[in-house]
């Protein structure tokens, strides 16, 4: 059994470490089209502060902050922004992901334009890995059940 003050211990640490993996993760994804990282490495961060919450709380504490619902749409989200960037990127004319003919809509030369092209990418993937791995642990920690076992 565990001492409550082990409890007491783990839960302040984890309230100080959630906050300051999320806001890396976000640096990770925010400048990752510029330097090494990116959107992989992001999102499992992010997706890593979430199962410490697991970890140091339960299932059903990430459940109150992440419905499974909301984690599905994030997932969609991600890959939207990802293809609809790449797909944007065909429409005016260039290939999929080329993202210098953005310049056409946004009020930038091409190179400023096949940056932000970039950190859009980054943005979509980001959001689908730390949906993604945050499914693929709640699935695996529950053995598939955590769905059915909190309604």
């Amino acid at each position: 059994m565990v001492n409550r003050y082990e409890n007491v211990l783990i839960e302040t640490v984890t309230r100080l470490l959630i906050p300051a993996m999320q806001l890396f993760g976000l640096y990770v994804i925010a400048h990752g089209h510029g330097s090494p990282g990116g959107g992989f490495q992001g999102g499992c961060i992010l997706a890593a502060s979430f199962i410490l919450m697991v970890i140091s709380y339960d299932i059903k504490e990430l459940k109150s902050r992440m419905s499974e619902n909301l984690n599905t749409i994030l997932c969609a989200i991600g890959v939207f922004i990802y293809g609809g960037t790449g797909l944007l990127c065909v429409i005016l004319g260039g290939n999929f992901l080329d993202y210098s003919v953005l310049h056409k809509i946004l009020p930038v030369d091409p190179i400023k334009a096949r940056y932000m092209g970039m950190l859009m990418v980054e943005i979509g993937v980001g959001i689908a890995v730390m949906s993604v791995m945050i499914s693929i642990f709640l699935n695996i920690a529950s053995r598939g059940e955590h769905e059915g076992a909190l309604n």
